[in-house]
């Protein structure tokens, strides 16, 4: 079945792929009015609502599948997308070629359709580039050589030109070879983006919204908040957050640690945790794994709003606020073990760290 589903969702990509091909080996299209009809839905409306209706998440997070676009700015991201789409339908569809000025600001957004598709396939990658982006990227292709096919057909019918003067350098800017002609489009988007970022400002939507919404994130293509999930460990000690934000002077760093493979920085407080941790593990194991299954959820809990332990002063109340625990995980460590001091100094080191001081 998932075979299936994979399958029918790569064949407009395929199918698009290959009428491309054709045309541009043929100059002709491949398929008939009604197959490419079914294709432009399927690439412009279907696999688009797919993706940002069922996997694109409407967070950031650390511990799990994160927000392909930033959630402030995602109204910008999406109005843009919705207005490329309706412009797409407009010229595929519309019965006769419209006025100059109205065929310069269709191209003009049809190419930043284009320009902006890729850069959402950047961001989003894996996969989806090729099922989902490949299509509307070829679609938008077509609909630009068709629209400067059909412009230049209707001027060598019709004598008269225009006269107003708008109109009149509408018309010569459609008249540029193609070459020429789309780098001077892409450069009309500015204005077009501009009046857009303006509207969406009356919706709480910032100038930079259109970049933001794409640096903003973690763990995608133009992502710049990556080093935020820096020491988070998933489902793991929230004390290391504390150890690495707090003010030094308070929470008192000691050295470098290692969990999981990456390093941590650690104090007292968490290698002291932590010893405690490994003592019941060994002394009371079923005791150990109740405890263990239920901070688990405070972890992640706390994970999914990690963004709060960037706050030091936070941070260091939590320090504070543990000092009662650790006195108590430190008498326990004392009590029932023979050389308290090594248990705690060997946490978070690495297993080759380990092995040396055993």
């Amino acid at each position: 079945m998932l075979t299936l589903i994979l399958i029918l969702l790569c064949l407009p990509s395929l199918l698009l792929t290959i009428d491309f091909v054709k045309f541009l080996i043929t100059g002709k299209r491949l398929y008939n009015n009604g197959l490419t009809r079914v294709l432009e839905v399927a690439g412009m409306l279907v696999l688009p609502i797919l993706y940002l209706w069922m996997l694109d998440e409407n967070k950031n997070d650390c511990c799990s599948d994160s927000a392909a676009f930033s959630p402030s700015h995602k109204l910008t991201i999406y109005t843009l997308i919705v207005i490329c789409v309706v412009v797409y339908f407009y010229s595929s569809y519309k019965g006769k070629l419209a006025s100059p000025i109205i065929e310069v600001l269709t191209n003009s957004i049809l190419l930043f359709g284009f320009v902006f598709n890729i850069f959402i396939g950047i961001q989003v990658g894996y996969i989806f580039w090729a099922i989902g982006n490949i299509p509307v990227g070829l679609l938008f292709i077509f609909r630009l050589i068709e629209n400067h096919k059909i412009f230049l057909e209707f001027t060598q019918s019709v004598s008269s030109e225009p006269t107003n003067p708008f109109e009149i350098i509408a018309h010569k800017i459609l008249m540029l070879n193609p070459f020429v002609k789309f780098p001077f489009l892409f450069v009309l988007c500015l204005p077009i983006l501009t009046i857009i970022a303006s509207l969406l400002l009356l919706f709480g939507q910032k100038p930079d919204s259109i970049v933001r919404a794409f640096t903003d994130t973690y763990k995608h293509g133009f992502s710049q908040l990556d080093y935020l999930c820096d020491n988070v460990q998933c489902g793991g000690h929230f004390l290391c957050s504390v150890a690495a934000n707090g003010h030094k002077k308070v929470v008192n760093p000691i050295r470098y640690g290692e969990r999981n493979g990456n390093k941590i920085i650690c104090n007292r407080q968490l290698l002291i945790a932590n010893a405690f941790e490994e003592l019941l593990e060994q002394k009371l194991p079923k005791t150990h794994k109740i405890i263990r299954h239920n901070y688990n959820k405070v972890g992640n809990t706390i994970h999914r709003h990690y963004h709060i332990f960037n706050n030091k002063i936070l941070s260091d109340c939590v320090y504070f606020l543990m000092k009662p625990l650790e006195i108590f995980f430190l008498l326990t460590i004392y009590t029932f073990d023979q050389k308290p001091e090594n248990r705690i100094a060997k946490q978070y080191l690495s297993n080759w760290h380990r092995q040396a001081l055993n």
